[in-house]
């Protein structure tokens, strides 16, 4: 039985993922995967990437939308917001790790991708109508995952705990370490909310079954929150005390 401890948009809240490695060790975790957008956000991008790069544990890491904005902004001389924050902050190393990422990758009988196995930006588990959010159907989800032979699918994005059954295939996505809800535009305006302010990750149990436990970790966010608001986004803040979408 391997114990993979999986994480899933951090988005460089370091507070957050300290606590989270912390309680994986505890369990026993074996190794860690880590599905992307690590670092983006008004947060410590660069102490996370340290801390992803030296986890205390043998890790694999995949690369996120948001984590491949960063590199091909290099020479956008328009950059704002958190954007703008987080490129003025790392390192050219630390630019230079997210640019060597994959998109997916495989471990084992694992396969790790951000959205789904083909897009960055797509969300697996969720479709998103002029109505709101709500749960694939399994016809849809069967069309996104075509081609995946692995046991086990990981995959982020949507920062929402899910475990989904697909005949013999487990679906994961683990939620989201570093920030429990937010606000987008595309393709419908929707909010996705966790509704508290735990970090979230799961455990992966593969052996001859499989079993996954999702997690919720109780951090420092009174410090993640005050931090958001301090380097310009307010709704970061309420996102990281609440669980809620500002």
């Amino acid at each position: 039985m391997i114990r993979y401890a999986v994480v899933s948009d951090v988005h460089g809240n370091r507070w957050a993922l300290d606590a989270v490695l912390q309680d994986a060790r505890r369990r026993g975790a074996d190794v860690l995967l880590n599905l992307g957008d690590a670092v983006y956000g008004p947060l410590d991008p660069s102490g996370t990437a340290a801390l992803l790069r030296d986890a205390g544990l043998p890790t694999r890491h995949i690369r996120g939308n948001q984590d491949r904005i960063i590199y091909e902004s290099d020479a956008d001389v328009s950059l704002h917001g958190s954007l703008k924050f987080t490129r003025s902050v790392l390192a050219d190393g630390d630019v230079a790790w997210l640019r060597s990422l994959a998109p997916h990758a495989t471990v084992a009988d694992v396969r790790l991708c951000h959205g789904t196995p083909e897009s960055d930006e797509v969300y697996l588990l969720e479709r998103v109508t002029e109505q709101g959010v709500a749960l694939r159907d399994r016809e849809s989800i069967s069309r996104l995952v075509r081609g995946v032979t692995e046991r086990v699918l990981l995959c982020g994005h949507t920062h929402i705990p899910r475990l989904i059954q697909l005949e013999s295939l487990v679906i994961v996505n683990p939620g989201s370490v570093g920030l429990p809800a937010y606000s987008d535009d595309l393709p419908h305006p929707h909010c996705m909310e966790t509704g508290s302010p735990h970090a979230r990750y799961a455990i992966v149990h593969v052996g001859p079954t499989i079993s996954v436990d999702l997690i919720g970790v109780a951090y420092d966010w009174e410090t993640a929150a005050t931090v958001a608001s301090k380097n310009g986004r307010p709704d970061w803040a309420v996102a990281l005390r609440t669980g809620r979408a500002a």
